[in-house]
């Protein structure tokens, strides 16, 4: 259950006016049907934190506990500087054909802005250290759902007033002191 839980947390908060947010903001605006957007963000999540996590699962096999301890720390600390710099949304992510509908258009649109991305690399690291798949992908889809599905049915009333720095200082602190738990203790949780 921490694997969930930290998963759910570390993503919600660090999905906090990231790139895949500002893109759920310019779907809504853009099509105004927020049913299909969700859909589209929540199978494009899923299909892009499964591939993350399995990566993350096949490098707990790959690497020795001490390698993958220092990886893992040094990883979670680079995570946290990487929260500190803001997201823009580039132009041609948010520019998907709508020939594919609003469902293939978001779909196709947020898996491929989510290829590393800040949450994706998360996953690959929380996969990594949990040792559990199913959970920190179940855990990394909830929090990417909790931070866009109100970015999709609010849109800008909600932007104007998250203070994302905040929540990118907090994802920051929390990414340092896996960081720092990592590499300072014996042995990670399900190593």
């Amino acid at each position: 259950m921490d694997a969930f839980l930290i998963a759910t947390g570390i993503v919600a908060l660090a999905e906090i006016g990231d790139k895949t947010q500002l893109l759920s903001f310019v779907l809504a605006a853009r099509y105004q049907r927020p049913w299909p957007i969700i859909f589209g963000i929540l199978v494009a999540t899923l299909a892009n934190h499964a591939l993350a996590g399995a990566v993350g699962s096949w490098l707990t096999g790959l690497l020795g506990p001490d390698v993958l301890r220092w990886v893992l720390g040094i990883s979670f600390l680079l995570m946290a500087g990487w929260m500190l710099i803001p997201d823009k949304l580039d132009e041609d992510e948010a520019n998907v054909a709508p020939r594919f509908g609003v469902f293939g258009t978001t779909l196709i649109a947020f898996f491929l802005a989510e290829m590393g991305d800040k949450t994706q690399v998360a996953t690959v690291a929380l996969a990594a250290q949990y040792s559990d798949f199913l959970m920190v992908v179940a855990g990394t889809t909830a929090g990417m759902m909790l931070a866009n599905v109100p970015a999709v049915l609010v849109g800008d009333k909600l932007a104007a007033r998250l203070p994302v720095r905040l929540m990118h200082a907090i994802a920051a602190v929390i990414f340092a002191a896996l960081g720092l738990y990592a590499l300072f203790s014996q042995g990670l949780p399900g190593l």
